[in-house]
């Protein structure tokens, strides 16, 4: 598909924004009802076959579940599904039991039997909720949606403030979700499973409505299985204020592009000065666009912009700190030339042979021994370094962290965040305080690399 014919069959017949505006039923007893079903959705626009999809109490994305700073959130969830899953609250320091990792953190979820999640969200921003059993199978079948804190006292106005989940799919020539090749060896040991097209919260390019002169955020999360989407918020008159859920201190400028990585999210805000089309592009390679904002005039009077208050988190005692070593090998395009210092080439073979691609520190995937155990409240740096051949957005569970050097050079903005991306054969160094009890996973978010070795955990006492 080229951008002229992407155009042609997708811009008639989509109408105003497809926005999730729902909030979920609540049960007599105060919890929030979730049901993972077997469900479809047309990916490809009106001309698209049925894809037949996993959802969330059958909508594309889930249903948007929007609540304020320390408010307590349960969630009874259903499994309709054929097989066992569980949800994970994606970037949200959350109690361990809650965190929906099965086999780490809880027993898997059965067909037919539910799990009650309760938990208190801690701070304010944009985070997600996605599937976390087999993930690199049910993620990328539509298994995820949004899950907002707002900040105790509203900044922007309900219908300025936006939730767009970016989605990267693999379709089949008639515009269904091509399933035949979820769990590939090349997937798994290359870039990981990317698609041939995008949409945005289920739909391919919509219209998503502003207001002349009226501040509006843009709520960014990029759900792909493996998709690095490159964002210039100036090409369309926004700045960043917050990434990962966690506010600056002042809105940002950003000059070129903003990486978007698998399972990060980046909040924008907008102004529009004249109510004319605005495309919404992805700059990776060339600019595509994929969505359109449509200003109209404004209703009603603005609201003054202030700037979300940052939530309260640990800084680390980067003195005092302990270092971790994280070193990421394998993969094809001579990536496994990083392993050989450590394995014999028959180890290597076995280990491709059980479907293992990836190693951190050596080692192939989880096994009993975490990669480190600490104390409560103590400062760790871990120090990475990507000897693949492909970027890799590593997640942190249960903790969110401090980005501070690149490459040996320390960073402008040490910025917080959950997920920070390397690019190959680059070092980064990060640091956060383990306040957190319990046993936390570590892992890549190009889905296919998690479950082929990408993935650790470590423990907090």
């Amino acid at each position: 598909m080229n951008r002229r014919t992407f155009l042609k069959t997708t811009a008639a017949g989509i109408g105003a924004a497809l926005l999730p505006t729902f909030s979920l039923a609540r049960s007599a007893d105060g919890f929030f009802e979730l049901t993972a079903e077997k469900g479809q959705a047309r990916l490809y626009g009106k001309d698209g076959g049925l894809s037949d999809l996993w959802l969330y109490n059958g909508r594309l994305p889930g249903p948007e579940i929007r609540v304020k700073r320390g408010e307590r959130v349960k969630v009874r969830f259903l499994n309709k599904l054929d097989e066992a899953t569980s949800v994970h609250w994606h970037g949200i320091r959350i109690d361990n039991a809650m965190d929906g990792v099965a086999g780490l953190t809880q027993p898997a979820v059965k067909p037919g039997e539910s799990f009650d999640y309760d938990f208190v969200v801690p701070d304010a921003g944009t985070y997600w909720y996605h599937a976390h059993t087999m993930s690199w199978n049910q993620v990328p079948r539509g298994l995820a949606g949004p899950l907002i804190v707002e900040e105790n006292e509203p900044v922007f106005d309900p219908a300025s403030d936006i939730t767009l989940m970016l989605n990267d799919w693999r379709l089949n020539e008639d515009g269904t979700l091509e399933t035949a090749s979820f769990g590939a060896r090349h997937d798994f040991s290359h870039a990981g499973r990317l698609g041939n097209w995008l949409t945005i919260n289920g739909a391919s390019m919509p219209d998503i409505s502003l207001q002349q002169d009226r501040w509006h955020r843009i709520r960014l999360i990029n759900s792909s299985a493996s998709r690095v989407l490159d964002i210039a918020p100036s090409r369309f008159g926004a700045k960043v204020i917050a990434l990962d859920g966690q506010s600056f201190d002042e809105a940002r400028d950003i000059v070129g592009t903003l990486q978007l990585s698998p399972a990060q999210r980046m909040d924008l805000v907008m102004r529009p000065e004249t109510a004319e089309d605005i495309a919404f592009e992805t700059m990776t390679g060339q600019p595509f666009q994929f969505a359109t904002f449509k200003v109209s005039e404004a209703s009603a009077p603005d609201l003054p912009f202030t700037m979300p208050a940052a939530n309260t988190l640990p800084e680390p005692d980067l003195a005092a700190a302990r270092k971790v070593p994280l070193n990421m090998a394998g993969g094809a395009m001579m990536g496994m030339r990083a392993l050989m210092e450590e394995k014999s080439e028959d180890e290597i073979r076995q280990m491709m042979d059980n479907g293992m691609f990836w190693a951190f520190n050596g080692k192939p995937g989880m096994d009993d021994t975490p990669l480190f155990s600490a104390k409560n409240g103590e400062s760790i740096v871990i120090e990475s370094r990507n000897d693949t051949s492909f970027a890799h957005a590593m997640h942190l569970h249960g903790h969110h962290f401090r980005v501070l050097e690149r490459n040996g050079k320390k960073l402008e903005h040490p910025d917080w965040r959950d997920t920070f991306t390397t690019q190959p054969r680059e070092t980064v160094k990060i640091a956060f305080v383990t306040d957190n009890p319990g046993k936390w996973l570590i892992h890549c978010h190009m889905l296919g690399h998690a479950a082929s070795g990408m993935m650790t955990w470590f423990e907090v006492a």
